[in-house]
């Protein structure tokens, strides 16, 4: 993935930017579940998280998403991601969403936004957003 072939970027940094913006993702619908936490966590691993941090850095990016009003500053580091990287995280996304069964209005215009911001086709998102409910 990402870090195997970019080893000298802020490993943690990143891997915080994007648990934050996971953890955003599941905090919407007010319900932070174990089952989501879960999702993040195996996001983090495929990613190239080191397992020993996983714990530590959810931490981090739980204070960082409580302080933060706007998802752009989780955002930036994905840009420059390869698709595959990106798309792994979207479905993650939906996945974190769909883990319930149901996406509410919040979650669907979060949703909406970040395939604008990380530059992903409406056609792209929803084959994705698809594929992850057919697996529920």
């Amino acid at each position: 993935m990402f870090f195997k072939n970019n080893k000298n970027k802020l490993e943690s940094n990143f891997f915080i930017k994007i648990c934050a913006l996971l953890v955003h993702a599941a905090k919407i619908d007010e319900e932070f579940t174990i089952k989501e936490e879960g999702i993040i966590q195996e996001t983090l691993l495929e990613l190239g998280c080191p397992k020993n941090d996983l714990l530590p850095t959810l931490k981090q990016a739980m204070i960082i998403e409580e302080d933060s009003n706007q998802i752009l500053e989780f955002t930036r580091e994905v840009k420059s991601l390869s698709e595959k990287d990106k798309i792994k995280i979207v479905e993650s996304l939906w996945s974190i969403i769909y883990s319930n069964k149901n996406a509410d209005v919040y979650e669907t215009n979060l949703m909406r936004r970040l395939g604008g911001l990380l530059y992903i086709d409406g056609k792209t998102m929803g084959d994705i957003k698809n594929r992850i409910k057919d697996k529920i």
